[in-house]
Order: structure tokens, then sequence, then C-alpha cells
């Protein structure tokens, strides 16, 4: 079975395929997790700023703390567009 797969690894359509995929992984995985610092960096040391109210008892901090979902959707649905459009092709043609 090696045998059979290995020379795609040499091919320019794979290569760039790979170079794609790991360049929007590493994009979006510091997207995510440095959003995520800044939330928790805040949580730490901005606790006056965090329990700022916003509206009735929602505060900054809860706030802050759904928006982690939305973006971690809008993050999802953001990378099925790109794999939609520059992956799969490309994917697609190596089959």
């Amino acid at each position: 079975m090696v045998g059979v797969l290995a020379p795609v690894a040499e091919y320019e359509r794979f290569l760039l395929l790979r170079r794609r995929f790991r360049r929007v992984a590493a994009v979006i995985a510091a997207v995510f997790l440095g959003w995520y610092f800044v939330y928790v960096g805040l949580s730490a040391f901005a606790r006056g700023f965090m329990a700022l109210t916003v509206v009735g008892h929602v505060n900054v901090a809860l706030l802050l703390g759904l928006l982690q979902f939305v973006s971690t959707f809008a993050l999802a649905v953001g990378y099925a567009v790109y794999a939609r459009r520059r992956l799969d092709p490309l994917a697609g043609e190596l089959r």
C-alpha cells in the first residue's frame, strides 16, 4: 500500500495542496488561540474591565465569553468555505 501512495507525495499539485492546508491551519489556529489567550488574560489581569456592566446583568466577561463561541463557529465556516474553494479542487485532481 505504501508503494502505491508514495509517488503522490512528489507531485507538484500535492505539494501545493499540502502548503495551502498547512497555511490555513496555522492561521486559524493562531487566530483561535490568540483570541482565547486574550480572553483568559483579560479575565486574569483586567478584572475591573471584565466586570463592567454592558446591559442589565450582562457584563463584558459574559459578552466576550459568548463571542468565543461565535468566533469558533465563524472560523469553522471560514475554513469550510476555503476548503471548498481552494483545497477540494486540488484533492479532486489527485484522485
